[in-house]
């Protein structure tokens, strides 16, 4: 393996003098920068002309086979809580800021190293402010990728701290909703080959501070395993499965059951695709392990299925998510409280106040596009218990109510209507406005007041 590397380390050298194939299109501006390869530039018909455009591509030699690629996302956001389920928190309206500038360097087909760079600051209380809303000036992601041939397919090693997202992150994002997003540190390999991509992984996720450049891996924590994508474009366009296996590691996790140390394995399938106005994208999760001295046995399925009315002016669509998501049993056996690991952030809405564990969720979507770049989207999310016998969750799995003897299942209903507009490629603005109508079992363990919160943001990138 090492002599392989070594050998495509060399290539990549000698490769910098010769051309690599130009990208079909530019891409589009992704959440994870490290996704976008702005190679298409190499051929000025791929260009618009665009100011921007010339921070992506600066050829490093004549045939522009090496190059550096500059950008940044800046992003300012304003949310507004009045009333919390926890009373100890005041009402408030804070400002979050953050700044991702990022660089990478591509020697030939072979060889790149990406650094990206983040500033996260927070106005807010301290009682309520946390991880993710500020940790001053970090390093995001710094890694090296290297690829070659592989027989008939291509495989790629990284290396370092990077962002990481699989499938539709229900299980491992990129946290980018709040205003620190999720990194890791360790490694990746991949496999493509044929219709299928494969990727084997070993990481710690970075534990955020509030200091500047002193965010660490968290030593108490890791995740590893296979996540395999097979394209099935003979179903469906755009149609693939996941298959995949995710090994977590936890000291001192902590459910309504008590305090231990978690030990989880995740066997999971997802499917996926669009056809003639419908997309779908289905998930089934099924996890095993210890907790402590008990054994895990916990399992998730996920839905979400859409008709979009293209025929119809304003391109309307209706949406339907649905989720039942184990929780536990009660005390000693077996822990039956789903994990859902690092998931993406505000993971049923703007409000970010439910998270995926012990539930039973139906989240019916309808939007349509108002042209010129506007959008509008309305949504209702109901809430319910799967386990009488497990509390209610937030969105990084900690426990924000146990179950408190209350044999209520029902836990609230949430409104919510988003206002988007893009207003260039490069500016996007958003409004939002959510109301949190608790049910029978928050009002029966602890504050029970509606929670309404307004947001609202400007994001620039290039």
């Amino acid at each position: 393996m090492l002599r392989a590397l070594r050998t495509a380390a060399a290539a990549a050298v000698v490769g910098a003098a010769v051309a690599a194939p130009a990208a079909a299109e530019p891409p589009s501006f992704s959440n994870n920068r490290a996704d976008e390869d702005w190679g298409a530039l190499r051929d000025p018909a791929n260009r618009t002309g665009a100011a921007w455009e010339s921070f992506k591509f600066l050829p490093l030699d004549a045939a522009g086979a090496s190059f550096l690629t500059l950008g940044a996302d800046l992003r300012l956001r304003f949310e507004r809580y009045d009333n919390n389920f926890d009373s100890a928190k005041p009402d408030e309206g804070y400002g979050w800021t953050r700044i991702m500038p990022y660089a990478e360097l591509r020697l030939g087909p072979h060889l790149r190293v990406f650094g990206q760079a983040l500033g996260a600051w927070a106005d807010r209380s301290a009682l309520t402010e946390g991880p993710v809303d500020e940790t001053g000036l970090e390093v995001l992601q710094g890694f090296a990728e290297l690829a070659g041939p592989a027989g008939t397919g291509e495989l790629s090693v990284r290396a370092g701290r990077q962002m990481v997202a699989f499938g539709s992150e229900r299980l491992i994002g990129l946290r980018f909703g709040p205003n620190v997003p999720l990194s890791f540190d360790g490694a990746r390999a991949r496999l493509q080959l044929g219709g299928w991509t494969a990727d084997a992984f070993a990481y710690r996720p970075v534990a955020n501070a509030p200091g500047d450049f002193d965010d660490r891996a968290d030593l108490g924590r890791k995740v590893y395993g296979l996540y395999a994508t097979r394209a099935s474009p003979e179903i469906a366009p755009n149609a693939g499965l996941d298959l995949y296996w995710i090994g977590y590691e936890r000291e001192d996790a902590r459910f309504d059951s008590g305090v231990a140390d978690e030990r989880r394995q995740t066997f999971g399938a997802r499917f996926f695709g669009s056809l003639d106005g419908w997309s779908w994208n289905h998930e089934a999760m099924l996890q095993l392990g210890s907790f402590g001295r008990e054994s895990i046995f916990a399992w998730s399925v996920a839905t979400d299925t859409r008709y979009t009315f293209s025929t119809v002016p304003l391109g309307p669509f209706v949406e339907l998510k649905a989720n039942v998501i184990s929780g536990d049993g009660g005390p000693g056996g077996r822990l039956g409280t789903f994990n859902a690991l690092f998931p993406k952030g505000k993971y049923f809405g703007e409000i970010g106040l439910i998270g995926p564990a012990n539930l039973i969720n139906l989240h019916p979507v309808i939007g349509v596009s108002l042209g010129s770049g506007w959008s509008l989207t309305a949504a209702a999310v109901f809430y319910w218990r799967q386990s009488l016998d497990d509390g209610v969750y937030g969105n990084p799995g900690n426990l924000i109510r146990p179950s408190a003897g209350s044999r209520a299942r029902y836990v609230g209903t949430q409104a919510e209507i988003v206002l988007g507009w893009e207003a260039t490629r490069n500016i996007t603005l958003e409004l939002s406005s959510a109301v949190f109508e608790p049910g029978r079992f928050l009002s029966e363990t602890g504050p029970g007041k509606t929670v309404r919160f307004v947001g609202g943001e400007i994001q620039f990138r290039y």
